[in-house]
């Protein structure tokens, strides 16, 4: 017979075997697995010393243990999530700029992941949450217990900074605090991407690198310990009766903003790019190169938002995850649309990156809201930050003469404060009791409760004075020390050889200016 005919007879034998395989009874091979799952997870799985009779406080160790093992599975796929927003960010602003800058735009979005991560690791977490107490869905963090640095102002101590977790050494060595520090630390670099967009195309890589580790080391995390580690705004509740203090879910102002306004400063300092305004001062149209990877980005950032939003409960059991998330997809495409029928109506043209933008400051806007709004209010949240956005983008660029590539001060600078502005209008009553130590759940002007609206108004204050004064001087020192801007001629040239060494189109041969 020939190999052909044994290859046959060997093939029609195997079908056989399967299908003969796959008609048996359950009964047959039902030891080899537990398809149902019914015998997977019982009593025996208990560490009790004796099985057939564990005792109460055996059962009781075992439940707690499981609720915050799912606890803290939660919180690290959702940090893997945002971690993965870097590279939406990453090929966002690449696709919306230059490809004579390609290889240089990359490079910044990558390394401001690693440089600004030692930098949080080094003392931006301990400035952050070191002082932030006990996080009981995580198990406690008892390190992180007692050592917020405080004053007393009025009779209240009003907390500034922490002071544990500098290395995540010594007694930080403890698996809540190193959930927490992965958690917050993918917050902090979401933060410090932002401005790399506003700057891109005549940023020098060495400035950028002492920016990053800036921003992950000081300037975020001092910000965010007075939201989210215990820290003054979080107690205005608290100390002065101004609702839940300065409330903000997942970051509206604590990343988006102080993201957006380090970008101002740095676009003030920075200049236009060559080209970006004639004679008269009139803005020209600096085109993207790639609007689909722009497109692309723009999903990876919207799926990562999935992490961003929800993953903030810190806790897989809080059930509010499900509005939270509907919450988020609601309010971004409410801001995709408004932009797109702006431009279309006003301009004649839908414009595609307006319909990025505009679904980008859907998503900023909502995240500190998510958790406290009805999903008509989401939808309303993103209608208003997709005109928003467009309005605030040529504002900055017509009027204020400030060159932003991608539009992130926009973006992310003012939605990020009208998302935690809406939290003061809209937040309906319905979640949040105890948050920030008081009880009760969150409510905003709108529902009654004008004092949560004014926390909201005190934390945007705030937000702008540190971190604008905070990099404007920073910028400054570094413009004397080794400049911020890179020569003219590698800005005309591209800043993909001079500043990287690498093209990143090198079979392309670019036509001067692109």
């Amino acid at each position: 017979m020939s190999t052909r005919g044994l290859l046959r007879r060997a093939a029609l034998a195997a079908l056989v075997v399967v299908a003969v395989t796959a008609l048996l009874p359950p009964t047959v091979h039902a030891q080899a697995g537990d398809p149902t799952g019914a015998a997977t997870g019982t009593a025996k799985d208990v560490p009790v010393k004796d099985a057939a009779s564990p005792t109460l406080a055996e059962v009781m160790e075992t439940v707690g243990h499981n609720k915050i093992a799912i606890n803290f599975v939660w919180t690290l796929v959702c940090g893997f999530l945002v971690m993965f927003m870097q590279a939406g960010f990453a090929i966002v602003e690449t696709g919306l700029t230059r490809a004579k800058n390609a290889a240089h735009t990359m490079s910044m979005n990558f390394m401001v992941y690693a440089l600004g991560m030692l930098g949080y690791w080094v003392c931006g977490f301990a400035l952050h949450m070191g002082g932030v107490g006990a996080i009981g869905v995580l198990g406690g963090t008892p390190p992180l217990v007692g050592h917020e640095f405080t004053v007393n102002l009025f009779g209240h101590d009003m907390g500034l900074f922490g002071t544990r977790g500098f290395f995540l050494s010594g007694s930080s060595y403890d698996v809540g605090v190193f959930a927490l520090f992965l958690f917050q630390m993918v917050f902090m670099d979401t933060a410090a991407t932002i401005p790399t967009g506003t700057m891109a195309e005549r940023w020098k890589f060495s400035a950028f690198c002492l920016f990053a580790f800036f921003m992950g080391g000081i300037v975020y995390p001092v910000y965010g310990n007075w939201v989210w580690g215990g820290g003054w705004l979080a107690t205005l509740g608290s100390n002065f009766g101004l609702g839940h203090g300065h409330v903000d879910f997942a970051g509206s102002s604590v990343v988006h903003m102080v993201g957006g306004v380090a970008a101002l400063a740095g676009g003030i300092v920075l200049g236009p790019r060559l080209g970006k305004y004639d004679r008269t001062g009139k803005a020209n149209t600096i085109a993207a190169h790639h609007l689909p990877m722009a497109f692309l980005g723009t999903f990876i950032l919207a799926f990562g938002w999935f992490g961003f939003n929800p993953g903030s409960t810190l806790a897989g059991g809080d059930l509010r995850i499900a509005v939270v998330a509907t919450n988020t997809m609601l309010a971004s495409a409410g801001g995709a649309l408004a932009a797109m029928l702006y431009m279309w109506m006003v301009y004649g043209k839908p414009d595609p990156g307006m319909m990025i933008n505009g679904m980008l400051a859907g998503l900023v806007a909502i995240t500190a809201p998510c958790a406290f709004v009805t999903a008509p209010v989401a939808v309303l949240i993103g209608l208003i930050s997709g005109v928003l956005v467009i309005w605030a983008a040529f504002f900055i660029e017509r009027t204020l003469k400030i060159d932003d590539p991608v539009g992130a001060i926009a973006v992310h600078g003012v939605n990020g404060c009208w998302g935690v502005l809406a939290l003061g209008l809209f937040a309906d009553g319905s979640y949040g009791d105890g948050w920030n130590g008081v009880p009760g759940t969150v409510t905003g002007l709108f529902y009654g409760a004008p004092a949560q609206f004014v926390a909201e108004c005190i934390g945007v204050v705030a937000n702008f004075v540190w971190v604008f004064a905070a990099f404007f001087i920073f910028f400054k020192i570094v413009e004397a020390v080794i400049g911020n801007r890179v020569s003219p001629e590698a800005e005309l040239a591209g800043l993909d050889i001079p500043e990287m060494g690498a093209l990143a189109y090198p079979d392309f041969v670019l036509k001067t200016g692109e």
